[in-house]
């Protein structure tokens, strides 16, 4: 990807560099807690979410997670950002912390608890997304006990 010298820096060209590259894949994961504020990690890769059956992304820098996902826990949650001008589509923070909860054996359970309670003290906690996205990812039963504790 090139651009001219004289034009200001990208505010995030990973992900601007992702999402021109791979249309159909949504930001997830470390990267979306990261872009919502909703954790301390520092992503060393960009976690994209693929429509199981699609194309793998033949894409060199930046390095890539894909994570594949069907139907719900794909469609659901996706939001469109405009990041210096381009749209990105990222999981919304309910989406986000129920993948993680869904992927706590390889992120970590801490990973989701940190981004629940940081989710909790932004004052707008949508408790009836969250058990929605928990749904879609068939992790409603994990999640509630969490959420119970924090409500």
């Amino acid at each position: 990807m090139f651009r001219l010298a004289g034009l200001p820096l990208f505010s995030n060209p990973d992900l601007i560099r992702v999402a021109l590259r791979i249309p159909n894949g949504v930001v997830c994961l470390i990267s979306a807690l990261t872009f919502h504020d909703l954790t301390t990690q520092v992503p060393h890769v960009v976690h994209v979410a693929l429509e199981r059956g699609a194309e793998p992304p033949r894409l060199e820098y930046p390095p890539l997670k894909i994570y594949w996902f069907t139907g719900t826990a794909f469609s659901e949650g996706i939001e469109f950002h405009s990041i210096d001008k381009i749209s990105v589509k990222i999981f919304s923070p309910e989406k986000t912390i129920a993948d993680c909860f869904k992927y706590r054996n390889k992120l970590g359970l801490d990973v989701a608890l940190e981004a629940l309670k940081r989710y909790r003290e932004r004052g707008k906690m949508d408790t009836e997304s969250l058990l929605r996205s928990a749904r879609a990812c068939r992790v409603e039963n994990v999640m509630r006990p969490y959420l119970e504790a924090l409500l």
